[in-house]
């Protein structure tokens, strides 16, 4: 969850001979990476094309049952492979249609990225923009996309990463920084924000993370790797039994106690957590895949 371009896959494939893995995702050109996969590693590997909400589903489907799943590796967030094609519309630094869908053409009635920027007003964009890509400057950039889309429809990544910058003086443009301290474009976190909400991300990753629960026997082992400080978050406080089950439409609420009136050893009921801390790239693997800057994982053992 998700396979993506299948390198976390290979590796486990590699590493371990009697594996069988369920490659789950919810991107069709995934899953014809995975069916190709399937076809070198016979019985080994089962593609499931899905969301992390229908991940129950598609497991009972295939006959497996709750509480058997030995391990699950969750993969929160958009891949490399959806980044690096142009036609996708999730990067900012290629021209291509504003999309961002993750399910590619699945779901041909569902809102794409344009039919967001373009329709909603300006205090439902801006509300976005502060959710889920955590920008400060909000308000003003929902203000130059309206601006902006009474004189021609915004349908291009550049289009709308021209307008954004458009929205400040010149110097600022580059002058925000990444976790490597370059140069970050000051549209990076209106892309963030529009991508997770029209993949309804947040909600996804909740779903991901009970199924997960549900699927895993007693000792079996789930890892969550999450790539910004939203779900980094709700893996947190979802490995600590809060209640999460009214995260609200616009953004993710302050902490709320847990429900669950007894915990096992002043801990959660369903968890025992492996490290206190969260586990973080080193210098070298930065260095290495700098995509994986932000990244951050969480390992729990089923109780």
């Amino acid at each position: 969850m998700t396979f993506g371009g299948g390198g976390h896959t290979k590796a486990m494939l590699n590493m371990v001979p009697e594996v069988t893995v369920l490659a789950l995702d919810r991107d069709p050109t995934a899953i014809s990476l995975a069916e190709q996969l399937a076809k070198e590693h016979s019985g080994r590997v089962k593609s499931l094309l899905g969301r992390f909400s229908e991940l129950e589903t598609l497991l009972s489907n295939m006959n497996i049952k709750p509480g058997s799943v030995d391990a699950v590796l969750l993969d929160a967030g958009c891949s490399s492979m959806q980044m690096d094609q142009a036609e996708r519309g999730f990067s900012l630094s290629k021209d291509g249609p504003l999309d961002m869908r993750m399910d590619g053409e699945r779901y041909p009635d569902m809102p794409c990225a344009a039919d967001v920027v373009n329709t909603l007003d300006q205090q439902a964009l801006a509300s976005i923009l502060t959710a889920y890509g955590e920008e400060r400057h909000a308000r003003k950039i929902a203000s130059a996309i309206v601006v902006a889309r009474r004189i021609n429809p915004i349908t291009r990544t550049q289009q709308l990463a021209n307008v954004v910058a458009g929205s400040f003086p010149p110097a600022v443009i580059y002058a925000r920084k990444d976790r490597l301290h370059r140069p970050a474009h000051v549209a990076t976190k209106t892309f963030q924000a529009l991508r997770i909400f029209v993949n309804d991300e947040l909600n996804e990753l909740h779903a991901g993370l009970r199924a997960a629960r549900a699927a895993l026997k007693p000792g079996g082992r789930l890892c969550v790797l999450t790539f910004h400080s939203l779900e980094d978050r709700l893996v947190k406080r979802f490995l600590q039994d809060d209640d999460l089950s009214n995260l609200d439409q616009y953004h993710f609420s302050p902490r709320k106690q847990s429900t669950v009136k007894e915990k096992k050893d002043g801990g959660s009921v369903y968890w025992v957590q492996l490290q206190r801390k969260v586990i973080t790239p080193e210098k070298d693997d930065v260095i290495e895949n700098p995509r994986g800057r932000s990244a951050k994982l969480r390992v729990a053992v089923r109780r």
